[in-house]
């Protein structure tokens, strides 16, 4: 038997790009249709079936397919952890509102995690895998992680925990620096320039958060943050 192999994220962002643009198409198909045909009565029906649409397309596709149209063009499957086999459609809906409601940052475990999973994927106890493995490159996937044992001199888990915790408390307090900073900068500038501006210091801040939190928690868990000794108890 095949041992699962489970997606990088490369791979997955692959695949909800791929859904941004479905999501994206829909849409302005509809505003088209809307517009062309030009009758309220229509256009309120077109707008609430696009509506549920896109809000059953994820739960839909992955409890009867293994996985949505990115999911499928990027040769990935999401496995229920129990069966093997395909999420049901609430555990399906329960992804997708974990999902939205913590966006990329749920993300930010994956790197930690045995089978790279984000948070979402932990909740519901569900995987994403390679769906044919004989398609697959090397660098789209990885085997189950094995953690360090204690005769590895890896720290005890309360230190690293600890540890994480603090230096996401630290990055916090960086980018929350940096965005003070930025603001008393552009206080003097006209507005529409600031708006402009601020919009791209807060998409990079945001992106240096998301990336420092995912770097702090993957090597915080491997014991590899700078500062952290190996406890007695570990030796």
């Amino acid at each position: 038997m095949v041992a699962p192999l489970y997606a990088r994220f490369s791979r997955r962002f692959r695949g909800i790009f791929i859904d941004w643009i479905v999501t994206l198409v829909t849409i302005a198909g509809a505003l088209l249709v809307a517009s062309t045909v030009a009758i309220d009565s229509v256009s309120r029906a077109l707008g609430i079936a696009v509506i549920a649409a896109l809000a059953l397309y994820e739960p839909v596709l992955v409890s009867f397919t293994g996985g949505t149209v990115g999911h499928h063009l990027t040769n990935l499957r999401v496995v229920d952890d129990a069966t093997g086999g395909n999420v049901g459609f609430l555990t399906a809906c329960a992804r997708l509102l974990i999902k939205g409601l913590l966006g990329w940052y749920s993300f930010v475990i994956i790197a930690a995690t045995r089978r790279n999973q984000a948070i979402h994927d932990l909740v519901t106890r569900s995987t994403v895998q390679i769906r044919d493995p004989a398609k697959a490159r090397p660098g789209q996937f990885v085997t189950e992680r094995v953690e360090e044992t204690r005769a590895s001199l890896m720290p005890a888990r309360w230190q690293r925990i600890l540890a994480i915790l603090l230096y996401l408390v630290l990055i916090f307090v960086l980018v929350t620096v940096l965005a003070v900073i930025a603001d008393l900068l552009l206080g003097g500038c006209a507005v529409n320039a600031c708006a402009s501006a601020q919009k791209i210091i807060d998409l990079v801040l945001n992106v240096v958060l998301l990336v420092g939190m995912a770097g702090i928690i993957a090597l915080g868990w491997k014991g590899k943050l700078p500062g952290v000794r190996v406890s007695r108890a570990s030796r």
